[in-house]
């Protein structure tokens, strides 16, 4: 009894070693590999529609990978049925471009590689795509501080278009749909409101502004405002006189001397405290006799003080002692601004006339100054022009320049000479 017992138990062992060879058999392919082994990298340069993910195979499993790329899905276990890419074969690491994403959507994504034992997977990462970028919302709002030559225009951008405005200001044009191909300002970044100061304008002349702003989307535009800028003469109501203006920093200033004349004096006439009126070479006191004079066509009139200090027609003044030196400091300083203010040439101005561009277009002429001897001196020599400054009783400041130099110079003379006026805006 023994012995066939002993028979019996020997093929059961047998049987069951071979029933586990053949479950760890099956674990290979018909070549004994296995699927590959990877890791899905770090999802970055995510944007509105794409992103940038991959991977890195480090076990091929013992077969060539003869895909591999990442797939994609809003479920959270994506899979090669949903989207893919394929980037390349072998082992090792790979970088994959996803796009035809959905703006503001979160995404699983794992990297894959096939072999012919089938496909393996990384881990599944998350990652949400950026909001959709348009163009930025925006409006010009007004247009204030028009002068012949300069303007300011307000802007507000009231939504960025989901990206940072990197630009920003204003575009003009004389077409009614101006660009920034056009002409431009540059004022700053971000939204919100702004101001935008345009120069260089031609006087009386209409303009057509909007407000832009660019963000990675583009350049969005505000609604069109149209503007006229100012003309560059003026005419006196007092007697038709038309002058030419000009704007010079923050002041728009005449372009000529003045030519009112209500009465005129004779030379033989001379006082401090009430007004004179001359023309040079003209004694006399027929009014329209000394407007035939050429001088009075080319040079105007010379005033006395009292007489300057009412000479301005309304809206403009006798420029106080302080605005004179703003002017002369916009331009560098009185040791400059003589050559920048005189009329170029030596028709009106005695040679060598130094330094003369008049590139403000102040066109300074010289009409010398009547005396307080009774005679008049110095055309085309000096120009000298009355302040509002009072010094004292007696006398009071004015400007001079010179045909021999280029600077301006400030002077205090007796208040019954007499010299030329030029007018500035209130």
């Amino acid at each position: 009894m023994r012995k066939k017992t002993r028979f019996l138990i020997y093929p059961l062992l047998i049987v069951g070693v071979f029933l586990v060879f053949v479950s760890s058999c099956e674990k290979d392919d018909d070549n004994g590999s296995n699927i590959p082994v990877l890791s899905t990298s770090a999802v970055t340069d995510i944007n509105e529609d794409t992103a940038i993910s991959g991977g890195n195979i480090t076990s091929d499993g013992g077969a060539t990978v003869t895909a591999r790329g990442v797939c994609w899905s809003t479920e959270q276990i994506p899979t090669i049925s949903d989207n893919k890419t394929t980037d390349g074969t072998g082992a090792g690491t790979f970088v994959s471009n996803i796009s035809g994403l959905e703006p503001n959507t979160t995404y699983y994504v794992r990297a894959y590689a096939t072999n012919g034992a089938g496909t393996g997977y990384g881990s599944a990462m998350l990652f949400t795509t950026t909001l959709e970028v348009v163009l930025p919302v925006l409006s010009t709002t007004e247009v204030t501080e028009i002068t012949q030559t300069t303007a300011t225009v307000k802007g507000n951008i009231t939504d960025d278009g989901g990206a940072t405005v990197t630009a920003r200001g204003v575009c003009w044009s004389t077409n009614q749909n101006p660009t920034i191909s056009n002409n431009k300002t540059t004022d700053g970044t971000g939204a919100g409101t702004f101001v935008s100061n345009i120069s260089g304008l031609e006087p009386n002349t209409t303009y057509y502004v909007r407000a832009y702003a660019t963000n990675s989307a583009g350049t969005g535009y505000g609604s069109t405002m149209s503007f006229t800028t100012e003309d560059d003469k003026f005419t006196d109501s007092r007697d038709g006189n038309v002058y030419k203006t000009v704007t010079i920093g923050n002041q728009v200033w005449m372009a000529e001397n003045l030519k009112y004349l209500p009465s005129v004096n004779n030379l033989s006439e001379d006082s401090q405290d009430t007004p004179g009126y001359y023309v040079s070479d003209y004694d006399g006191t027929d009014v329209t006799a000394a407007k035939a004079t050429a001088n009075y066509t080319t040079y105007g009139v010379l005033y006395n003080w009292p007489a300057a200090m009412n000479a301005c027609p309304t809206g403009w003044h006798l420029p106080s002692d302080a605005e004179w030196t703003e002017l002369t400091d916009y331009l560098g300083g009185e040791g400059v601004a003589g050559g920048k203010l005189k009329e170029i040439g030596t028709t009106h101005w005695n040679t060598p006339n130094t330094d003369a561009t008049n590139e403000t277009g102040f066109t300074a002429l010289p009409g010398g100054y009547r005396y307080d001897n009774g005679t008049f001196s110095r055309i085309g020599g000096t120009g000298g022009w009355w302040s509002a400054a009072e010094n004292s009783a007696d006398d009071a400041s004015l400007r001079y320049m010179f045909y021999n130099y280029g600077l301006v110079s400030r002077y205090v003379n007796g208040k019954e000479l007499g010299f030329s006026v030029r007018c500035l805006r209130d």
